[in-house]
């Protein structure tokens, strides 16, 4: 006899998992070497003062999307892709869909011709992640931890927001693609425009987000409902 799908001894169907989810964007040339994808979770609760991503900061169920979805996605992009980027919100506020996607990220770029890194940021020290994050850390090439302090921002931080924020590299190829020779500034922002609205991809320094409010109303241009602004 077959059983029927949800009578007793059929196979359970697999729980979707679900990822609240700020943004996800290709290409990000700013947050980690090479050409890149870029993940935004949604969520935060550390609040660091200064943070640039307020509009992250909400854990907002109806941002979910499947961790298929962004399986999908990934799978779908156009090369060149060097490497994955995770920020937030923080990512480790939702462990079990960030392992989702990072189990999957694992196997599929086994496939792949070229290397495919991934770098994942929190405002969580490492001490902590490993601790409690172990499993997950072992999925990463690299993380950069920490929490953002405004006053220790400053120029002369690749890919930091505060000079408290460590980058660490945490396999071989992270190794190669995070330390060394690479230029110690961290690289332009990008500018990106879509659905009527901005988005600033990238670490800006002290006053740079008010300058360039500064020259955009002196070109007739106001931002309104800024992120970096409660």
């Amino acid at each position: 006899m077959t059983a029927s799908p949800g009578s007793p001894g059929s196979p359970a169907a697999p729980r979707a998992v679900e990822l609240m989810l700020n943004k996800a964007h290709y290409p990000v040339t700013s947050l980690g070497p090479g050409t890149r994808a870029g993940i935004w979770t949604q969520g935060c609760t550390i609040g660091c003062t200064g943070c640039v991503s307020l509009d992250t900061w909400a854990a907002d169920p109806g941002t979910s999307v499947d961790v298929t979805a962004l399986q999908a996605w990934l799978s779908g992009l156009p090369d060149p892709l060097d490497g994955i980027t995770v920020s937030g919100g923080e990512p480790f506020q939702q462990p079990e869909a960030l392992a989702a996607l990072l189990e999957w990220v694992h196997a599929w770029r086994r496939d792949r011709a070229t290397p495919v890194d991934v770098l994942v940021y929190s405002g969580y020290p490492l001490a902590r992640l490993r601790q409690q994050h172990s499993a997950l850390l072992g999925r990463c090439d690299a993380v950069l931890t920490g929490p953002y302090v405004e006053r220790l921002n400053s120029p002369g931080l690749r890919w930091r927001g505060s000079s408290n924020q460590r980058l660490t590299a945490l396999t071989g190829l992270g190794r190669e693609r995070y330390e060394g020779t690479a230029p110690v500034d961290s690289p332009p922002m990008q500018v990106e425009v879509a659905d009527g609205r901005i988005w600033f991809i990238g670490v800006p320094r002290q006053g740079d987000m008010d300058r360039l409010s500064t020259r955009l109303r002196s070109a007739g241009i106001t931002m309104e409902d800024v992120s970096w602004r409660s």
